[in-house]
């Protein structure tokens, strides 16, 4: 029995997978404690997960769902310096209180969302194994990859290196006030500085919710990093769901379904929800809106949409024929879990970046946000709907996710590190 510690962001999008982590080793006898501020452990309330809260004082109840609210009305850099703003603060948190929590919880072994790759150096401070996990998109650099945060295509040629060089730059200069933050606090813990980002990734495994025929091509992982796939629970749901919320099943036509989502945290475009409800006036298809908020209001929307404001996700997935999104991770892998292709509207963040790939898979369509009007989205779903080519490439990638071994894979990688503290190879699971 091992006493694993779980460190993630607040978001529905990061704890869901790491809970279905959790949840697995739990069924295997150990025992998992999943550290995190008042509003995160309010969502995961109803599993039966041991936590410890920190961060009372700085992130007090509602403040980080208020925090994300406003993220979900901000797009492309000012977007993604408001969430570099956010990690600054909460890595702040977590040198003055994760120690003393962790060590309090007698913790043999960390996982540690990639997101949240400032609790490495805690692990460090305190002497502690870790594993990293890529809940979002993996994040690890090199030559020929595009920054995460850009839509740019996939290319070997000089000038698009140049170009990621330079965009890593930006995003270098971006987060230069919380990288530093993590400078002076290994110094101030009299601890090796990293040479480079990759140092604040585990040694021992990395493990990618992305099934590496989805990912660019790469070419400098470490032995020990594992594509997967979907960290998804063995009985088919998600950890955190809003089953008292109810859907009009009964109102399903039999028309073909879209369904669309800007997940739980940029869901505060109401013009977005406008444009994709008027882009599917002419379609003969039925229209599914989520608002992503149990609590959002209701909106007026053109036509005769079904709005709600939170949805049976898997479900309703299940029974579509294309899915609009803001291309969250979630909700892509959740589609392609399913066999469902999808039109990606990129809003902020990681999202360009997975839709990029998308793009590339050929398991659906790419519209750039700068681009989004009622005539570009309807000509992208009706290309989707209509192209067989999309469900088949999207049907490839649900075989794919589906012989990943999923969470099971997970522990079983997991619980290897621990037991022998050394790099668990690729190859040898």
């Amino acid at each position: 029995m091992t006493r694993f510690g779980i460190f993630c962001p607040a978001a529905v999008g990061h704890l869901n997978p790491m809970c279905a982590i959790a949840l697995e080793l739990q069924r295997r006898g150990h025992i998992v404690i999943l550290f995190g501020v008042p509003d995160a452990l309010d969502k995961v309330s109803g599993l039966n997960l041991a936590t410890v809260q920190i961060g009372t004082f700085d992130y007090p109840k509602r403040s980080v769902d208020s925090a994300y609210r406003t993220l979900g009305k901000l797009t492309g850099k000012p977007g993604l310096k408001f969430t570099i703003d956010l990690f600054k603060r909460e890595t702040q948190m977590f040198f003055r209180e994760a120690p003393q929590a962790i060590s309090q919880a007698n913790i043999d072994l960390l996982i540690i969302d990639q997101i949240s790759s400032s609790i490495a150096t805690v692990a460090d401070y305190l002497g502690l194994p870790f594993v990293t996990v890529c809940n979002a998109m993996l994040i690890n650099r090199e030559p020929g990859v595009p920054p995460y945060s850009t839509h740019w295509a996939y290319s070997t040629t000089p000038w698009a290196r140049l170009r990621n060089r330079l965009g890593n730059a930006l995003v270098d200069l971006l987060t230069r006030d919380l990288r530093q933050v993590i400078v002076e606090q290994r110094r101030d813990w009299n601890l090796p500085p990293y040479q480079r980002r990759e140092d604040a990734y585990s040694p021992l495994a990395q493990l990618c919710q992305l099934p590496e025929a989805f990912d660019f091509p790469r070419e400098h992982l470490p032995a020990h990093f594992h594509y997967i796939g979907r960290f998804q629970d063995p009985s088919g749901t998600e950890p955190i769901t809003f089953e008292n919320i109810n859907f009009p099943f009964e109102r399903l036509t039999g028309q073909p379904l879209i369904y669309a989502s800007l997940g739980t945290l940029q869901n505060q475009r109401p013009e977005i929800f406008e444009c994709i409800a008027k882009s599917c006036l002419s379609l003969d298809v039925q229209l599914v809106i989520s608002l992503g908020n149990p609590q959002a209001e209701p909106i007026d929307l053109p036509g005769d949409p079904i709005v709600v404001p939170f949805a049976p996700h898997q479900k309703l997935i299940e029974r579509s024929k294309v899915v609009v999104t803001h291309a969250g991770m979630n909700t892509v892998l959740t589609a392609l879990g399913c066999g469902v292709p999808l039109v990606a509207i990129p809003i902020t963040n990681e999202q360009p970046g997975i839709a990029s790939r998308l793009a590339r898979t050929k398991a659906g369509r790419m519209l750039q946000l700068s681009k989004l009007n009622e005539i570009t989205l309807r000509t992208a779903i009706s290309e989707v709907l209509s192209e067989s080519s999309y469900r088949i490439k999207a049907r490839q990638l649900q075989n794919i996710i589906q012989a990943s071994g999923g969470v099971e894979r997970v522990a079983d990688i997991i619980e290897q590190a621990a037991q022998t503290r050394q790099p668990v190879l690729a190859k040898s699971v």
